[in-house]
């Protein structure tokens, strides 16, 4: 440093807190600041796989590379009024397996909370919460899929970090 003079040192000193203080201040306030965060850790809904279509590829039905697509209604927790809709695709990873790789976006009154992950033809599974919109535009953590009825309906907790 010894190629600065001392007034210049103590200048650059003050513009560098300066600035420091102004990212820091923007940056507490950017965080302090969050209406749309998530209201709750947990969002538990039910969704009704009434529309679920398997596209069978060249290889037929139930073949590696084939998609499921679907778009299905979302009820509460007490699976008595429907609140919202999901839509989405997996493909077909293995038979053997009954393992498909999956994509969706379910769609709630407060905004959307989009999922990737496993989804297996005879066990549950756990997806990542890959983001969100309007109350949970800032959303991460994971989804647990947890089936009932035989696969007819599926508990969506979405557990928000």
């Amino acid at each position: 440093m010894s190629y600065l003079k001392p007034g210049r040192l103590s200048a650059l000193a003050i513009a560098a807190a300066l600035v420091g203080g102004a990212i820091a201040a923007g940056a507490s306030s950017a965080s302090g600041s969050r209406p749309h965060a998530a209201a709750s850790k947990v969002v538990h809904v039910i969704e009704h796989a009434i529309t679920d279509t398997e596209e069978p590829g060249v290889k037929g039905k139930d073949a590696p590379g084939n998609e499921l697509i679907f778009t299905n209604p979302v009820f509460n927790v007490a699976n008595t009024r429907q609140v919202g809709h999901d839509e989405g695709f997996c493909t077909r990873l293995s038979v053997t397996d009954g393992s498909w790789e999956c994509l969706w976006t379910t769609f709630l009154g407060r905004g959307q909370l989009t999922v990737q992950g496993p989804y297996y033809d005879k066990r549950n599974s756990v997806l990542s919460i890959t983001g969100g919109t309007g109350a949970y535009r800032d959303a991460r953590g994971q989804m647990r899929l947890l089936s009932r009825d035989g696969g007819t309906e599926y508990d969506f907790i979405f557990e928000l970090s």
